[in-house]
């Protein structure tokens, strides 16, 4: 069989990345997807990049690869977002700034006679949230085409990154595959009277998917195999110095838990989740 690792979201995180990379090494497997979001919070982006392109076969666009490499117009940001903009714009040369610029919206292939697209956030936009807390219907969305995809078949299986949690779902005989996040793993299901070890969160993940590539026989066995990989994070910290974003990353790094909470609680609002019964 086929062993296939994929990653994404590495959002600057090295020693996440480093780890993550020698797990896969040790697994011997020798081929690597990447779904996208680089850069963006950790300081050591250019590296990251680096290493992506030095080990990944293929490798796609995400929403902070294309915000932070794209030309805007400061005048109409908070004084706060453009120091973030700049600020994460100065982590890459402009070879770099340009690569990510120009990477691919999506990938797709046969495995074990599934038709697989991979994206990192959703088929009809780079930054759409859909996740383990939607309906059915908006789940279904997924595996549908669009015109940024490259076919306009409906996928079988549909693997993406974006909301760093996660998580398999099979509905309509199809799977959702979300592998999560290597260097900014959150849950935004939190509850201090229900919570677990937060080191149950705060590791690096990726998937591993096996089966036949490029084979278009159903009968073919294939798995999926979720991986979490613990990290040095004091390590990846204590040299983070110069992070204007230092307390929002170490939050997310530490303890598992997004920035914006506030966005979430929004989020859940749309989809009918009451905050305060999770």
């Amino acid at each position: 069989m086929d062993k296939i690792a994929i990653i994404s979201d590495i959002h600057g995180n090295l020693e996440a990345l480093k780890s993550v990379l020698d797990d896969i090494k040790g697994r011997n497997i020798n081929r690597i997807f990447c779904l996208g979001d680089i850069i963006a919070k950790g300081t050591h982006q250019q590296e990251c990049v680096d290493l992506v392109k030095e080990n990944c076969e293929v490798i796609i666009r995400g929403n902070c690869d294309e915000y932070f490499t794209s030309d805007i117009d400061l005048s109409t940001k908070m004084q706060s977002e453009v120091d973030r903009l700049i600020w994460n714009k100065n982590k890459l040369n402009e070879e770099t700034r340009k690569f990510l610029n120009n990477l691919p919206y999506c990938y797709e292939f046969y495995m074990s006679g599934r038709f697989v697209r991979l994206v990192h956030a959703h088929p009809e936009k780079i930054d759409k949230f859909a996740g383990n807390i939607d309906k059915i219907d908006r789940l279904y969305e997924l595996f549908l085409p669009s015109s940024n995809t490259i076919s306009d078949k409906k996928a079988d299986i549909l693997i993406y990154g974006h909301i760093h949690t996660p998580y398999v779902q099979k509905i309509y005989n199809r799977m959702i595959i979300n592998v999560g996040s290597v260097g900014n793993a959150i849950d935004v299901f939190r509850n201090y009277e229900k919570d677990g070890d937060v080191k149950n969160t705060t590791v690096a993940n990726y998937l591993i998917l096996s089966g036949n590539f490029d084979s278009k026989n159903i009968d073919e066995k294939i798995s999926y195999e979720l991986v979490c990989v613990p990290y040095d994070i004091d390590k990846e910290l204590n040299d983070n110095d110069d992070n204007i974003e230092f307390e929002s990353y170490e939050e997310e790094i530490r303890k598992g838990k997004y920035r914006d909470m506030t966005k979430i609680y929004k989020s859940f609002e749309l989809r009918g989740i009451d905050k305060d019964k999770i």
